[in-house]
């Protein structure tokens, strides 16, 4: 293996390649363009086209993509190679700065909610200069953005592109009435932790449900689950340690910078995560690392679930966005720096994303909503669906004492006291992590808690740079007339803690008693997808969105549409597979054993000797009773899938699956797993949870 530094980024056609290939002039008008957002002259691309082909044939490389992200959640690409034909036979290998900079992929079979037509199939991917391009499956991928012919975005690159531009610009307003002149350009940095499961694929290829929904539609409870707490950072077993090494590799090769690699609460669960970048490379890198995630395991005879509850009764999987604001100077603006109370900027900012938070709840909260994430949301293991900031005591404090008019004394650092001399003696944290809270301040950054692990990180970001864009705007807008700053400042400060407190919670978020706490603050509590959409087409979210070109009304209305549509389409998949499995598989189990129980019943009683019969026939009870409302569910799951078909408006087809359809699975469930924990392994056709989570050793 390479030292890691020579790996590390040896497939991206990173600063350090565009420094050495390209000419001074080429080069520096490049970096213009991606740290100032500049045009791109056709000159410049072509030169910029040619080295990039010149160093990607020299790695092997034959053909070259515009790789993009359309609204299915994953990334797509169309490949073509280098060639051109000489006239005499041969071929030349060549990259022209148009192709660079635009490709022209049919549009018709994406998802656009409405925005075009079936027919209308022309589409556009715009070369995207902020992010590298990169070597990957032997293919010169190009990021891109990707819009339709009337120029409507149909990806999740380009609105989080231009809710960077939000944020800089309203950012960059705030920063100047502090003098800070220095700062040309202010960017939203994150760092996403994925958490994954991998099982064995042998096992994996005998579940259907897994195979078509990502999750497991039935199974009973294991012996053991996580009860012993035992699996959490505990050691990684050699199948999975060699997993991890490979995807590394792989990740750093591709310059991502994968930091942490750990095993999780639950059995067979895992987690990776990276150092924080910018965030629209995070997102691009955050793609990268699910299809690395998926192919490396395959290599390994693996198969990795990135499904947000792939197993009932155990943790689902999670995707924490560790989000921050940073200047292109280096200076964190979440940073509270030593003495918090006193640093009027921080807590001008910090108030900004409370009323941000506060203001636009409800978005924050569509930004995370899909089927899938609906099993994992407020089950003791992910925060509720309300969304809450947690301060710790060190910044409530502050706040409390602001709103009050009171003084607040910055406190000492504490020094942490273990109780043995021979343990270091190390400076103590202003406040603790609280893993319950689904927006909580770790330091210098906040971590959003609530995506699950399948999802774009896009969503959340473009949310997140547009709401607080919002509220930097509007304080700017004060203050920015103000003829005593410090004073209308302390104002805005002071009332904006006043009017927004509500949205602060420090405390336990799984607890029941924080839901009825919360309904008193008069905070939303959006418990599915389809409650939590409808907020996204609302009059305040166009408003919003619209002001800071961020959408369109119409690209937020095709958007609701996929959105819609894609829960339906989930839940439908899931309940026919559901049918499938039972009746190809789960009543076959049923009859199988049913019918040894009467042979063996009707041998004893044959005999006509007292035998005990009493087993046989207490079983032959329980399983009829249990087959007979396997029958009944199974026949309400087929109607109820059926009847959708009348509906034809979005909402109410989601509507109906969310209140019929998923109850009728669920009664089908109990009833299968039930079955389950009765009837032999023999007998029984699928894998069990047991076998499944225990399957990679």
């Amino acid at each position: 293996m390479k030292r890691l530094p020579e790996m590390f980024g040896s497939n991206v056609f990173n600063d350090e390649v565009m420094r050495e290939r390209l000419p001074k002039d080429i080069y520096k008008a490049l970096k213009k363009t991606m740290e100032k957002g500049t045009h791109l002259e056709v000159d410049v691309a072509n030169v910029v086209a040619n080295a990039m082909k010149d160093w990607a044939v020299e790695k092997g490389v034959t053909h070259y993509t515009h790789w993009f992200q359309p609204m299915t959640g994953v990334t797509a690409q169309k490949n073509e190679s280098f060639i051109t034909p000489t006239g005499n036979g041969k071929v030349i290998m060549e990259f022209a700065g148009k192709e660079l900079v635009k490709g022209e992929p049919d549009a018709s079979s994406f998802p656009s909610g409405g925005l075009r037509a079936t027919f209308e199939a022309r589409g556009y991917t715009a070369w995207d200069p902020s992010s590298y391009a990169f070597i990957k499956d032997n293919v010169l991928c190009i990021p891109t953005a990707f819009c339709s012919y009337s120029g409507d975005a149909l990806d999740k690159k380009t609105p989080l592109l231009r809710s960077m531009e939000a944020l800089n610009k309203q950012a960059l307003r705030i920063l100047r009435l502090f003098g800070n002149e220095d700062a040309k350009r202010v960017i939203s940095t994150v760092g996403p932790e994925q958490e994954y499961f991998l099982i064995d694929k042998s096992v994996y290829e005998k579940r259907p449900d897994l195979i078509y929904t990502g999750r497991t539609l039935f199974g009973a409870k294991p012996p053991k689950g996580q009860e012993m707490e035992d699996h959490y950072f505990g050691k990684i077993k050699p199948r999975v340690a060699a997993y991890m090494q490979e995807l590394d590799e792989e990740l750093w090769k591709l310059g991502v910078l994968a930091k942490t690699k750990h095993n999780e609460v639950a059995p067979a669960q895992h987690e990776l995560a990276p150092i924080f970048t910018t965030a629209n490379i995070a997102a691009d890198h955050n793609q990268l690392t699910m299809e690395l995630m998926k192919n490396v395991a395959s290599r390994h005879d693996m198969v990795c679930l990135l499904h947000e509850k792939p197993f009932a009764g155990i943790n689902g999987s999670g995707k924490h966005i560790n989000w921050s604001i940073s200047t292109d100077t280096g200076i964190n603006l979440l940073d509270p720096g030593i003495t918090p109370s006193q640093n009027a900027q921080f807590l001008l900012i910090l108030v900004a994303v409370i009323k941000a938070l506060d203001d636009y709840q409800e978005l924050l909260r569509v930004s995370a909503a899909s089927a899938g994430n609906d099993h994992r949301l407020g089950a003791s293991e992910a925060p509720p669906a309300i969304i809450s900031i947690f301060l710790g005591e060190e910044l409530t404090a502050i706040l409390d004492a602001i709103e009050t008019g009171k003084c607040y004394q910055d406190k000492e650092k504490d020094f942490m006291e273990i109780g043995a001399s021979v343990l270091p003696h190390f400076q103590k944290d202003s406040t603790d992590r609280n893993r319950t809270s689904p927006f909580a301040f770790t330091g210098n950054r906040f971590e959003f808690r609530m995506l699950g692990s399948n999802f774009s990180i896009s969503g959340p970001n473009i949310v997140l740079n547009t709401i607080v864009a919002e509220i930097f705007s509007q304080f700017a807008d004060v203050l920015e007339k103000s003829n005593d700053f410090q004073e209308d400042l302390n104002k805005l400060i002071q009332s904006t803690i006043k009017n927004h407190k509500r949205i602060i919670f420090n405390g336990n978020g799984y607890e029941d008693e924080w839901t009825k706490e919360a309904e008193r603050r008069g905070l939303a509590n959006l418990k599915t997808t389809v409650d939590a959409l409808p907020s996204f087409v609302s009059d305040k979210s166009i408003e919003l969105f619209t002001k800071h070109h961020v959408f369109t009304e119409s690209e937020i209305h095709s958007r609701y549409e996929i959105l819609l549509e894609n829960y339906y389409k989930t839940v439908q998949i899931e309940a026919l597979t559901l049918i499938d499995m039972i009746k190809k598989g789960v009543i076959d189990s049923v009859l199988s054993f049913q019918g040894e129980l009467v042979d063996v019943w009707t041998k004893k009683k044959s005999l006509d000797l007292e035998v005990s019969k009493d087993m046989e026939e207490k079983m032959i009870s329980s399983i009829s009773s249990l087959s007979s409302k396997l029958s009944q569910y199974l026949e309400d799951l087929e109607k109820s899938v059926q009847n959708a078909k009348s509906y034809s408006d979005a909402l109410e087809t989601a509507e109906y699956f969310k209140d019929v359809v998923i109850p009728n699975m669920i009664k089908l469930r109990d009833v299968v797993d039930e079955l389950e924990s009765l009837i032999p392994s023999k007998y029984w056709n699928y894998p069990t949870y047991g076998e499944l989570l225990n399957s990679v050793q």
